[in-house]
């Protein structure tokens, strides 16, 4: 026994060996894929799972856009963008641009188009302007010409990301978005009962590092004019901080956050950011990918904030709603975004339950959102 077990470490060393000499000597095609590189952009691999898969092209509620953008509208033939509409279940798209960059007649004629060919399919929203801030009676003016377009057909005021990024003063300053003088347009919009939907800043991101840890890395090298330095215009958590001011400044005011305020990747954040501020409500175009990474977390903050959170899209592309149809529907597993430089990982469904689909779909837009037909929509 005492020699067998003195010789068996020996043999064992010289199997090692030669495993290991065999292992070195790699084929010449292995020897050609050691030495090959791929980039981040090329490296996209289909997915060997195999799961069910339930792709929906129609959702299954009637649905209202609260967050799209149609800059056309005064003078389009609006029946083709109807029959799109239509065939994805969208019952009511809110043009945010109707003054566009900031038309009056934009604006008028939007409503006019929308009213008169396409009764009942589109709710139209206001935008304001920075011009002339610092001359004397800017805020008067401000609230009148909101006053104004409500009477013309306006049901709410969207504020561009511009407002924090890149409007000035007449002397260069940035202006915040809690700048006093604006103060007037949160008002008005309290005391008319319409609502503000503000999109502030943009992903924070934007304003880290461009390296390995940035999960945008992939959109800021294609897309390198998005990038901004840590204060360039300002600190992000400095944007945010101002768009917060105004929410809390006015309590009487119904503002929905765009984006889902950039906090749909830390929802207990998000739920905490609500419960501070009642009169807050979000959207969710942009972030379905960050919702769908994160089923069950996503599940439960749709159940506990169902009446705060409303459909929204942003860029207007029909096939690109099938993913948001997809991610809020149905139970699916380890499924793509439709833009990988947004989102590299996969995606899972949430199967939210019919009663919490509606209120996203419709209901929460119907109780925010004036003038809204609500024979449209199923009780």
């Amino acid at each position: 026994m005492k020699k067998i077990l003195l010789v068996a470490p020996a043999l064992s060393l010289i199997f090692f060996q030669c495993d290991a000499q065999n292992f070195n000597q790699l084929t010449p095609e292995q020897e050609k894929m050691s030495q090959s590189t791929m980039d981040f952009e090329t490296y996209n691999p289909p997915s060997s799972l195999v799961v069910p898969e339930n792709l929906v092209t129609k959702a299954k509620f009637p649905f209202i856009d609260v967050h799209n953008h149609q800059f056309r509208m005064p003078d389009m033939d609006l029946s083709q963008l109807v029959t799109e509409m239509d065939a994805l279940n969208m019952q009511v798209l809110v043009n945010l641009s109707g003054r566009g960059r900031g038309d009056e007649a934009h604006l008028k004629n939007s409503i006019k188009n929308a009213n008169g060919n396409q009764p009942n399919r589109f709710i139209v929203f206001t935008n304001i302007s920075s011009d002339g801030i610092d001359e004397p009676g800017y805020s008067e003016k401000l609230a009148q010409q909101i006053e104004n377009d409500v009477k013309m057909g306006a049901n709410g005021l969207k504020i561009y990301k511009s407002l924090g990024l890149r409007w000035t003063d007449s002397k260069g300053n940035r202006i915040a978005i809690d700048d006093p003088r604006l103060d007037a347009a949160w008002a008005k919009c309290g005391e008319l009962g319409i609502p503000v939907l503000i999109h502030a800043a943009d992903p924070m991101q934007f304003w880290q590092p461009f390296d390995g840890n940035n999960e945008r890395w992939l959109e800021l090298k294609t897309r390198p004019g998005r990038k901004r330095s840590s204060t360039d215009p300002a600190p992000f958590e400095q944007i945010i901080q101002e768009q917060h001011n105004i929410f809390k400044r006015h309590r009487n005011t119904t503002f929905i956050n765009a984006h889902m305020g950039w906090m749909a990747n830390d929802l207990t954040k998000l739920g905490k950011h609500l419960d501070d501020n009642p009169n807050v409500n979000v959207e969710i175009g942009a972030v379905i990918a960050e919702l769908g990474r994160q089923p069950r977390a996503a599940g439960k903050f749709f159940e506990k904030y169902q009446d705060r959170i409303l459909f929204g899209k942003d860029a207007y592309h029909p096939e690109e709603y099938y993913t948001y149809f997809r991610v809020l529907e149905t139970a699916d597993e380890y499924f793509p975004y439709y833009k990988k430089y947004h989102a590299y990982w996969k995606m899972y469904g949430l199967d939210l339950p019919d009663a919490i689909l509606k209120k996203v779909y419709y209901k929460n837009a119907l109780r925010i959102v004036p003038n809204i037909d609500k024979s449209a929509f199923p009780d």
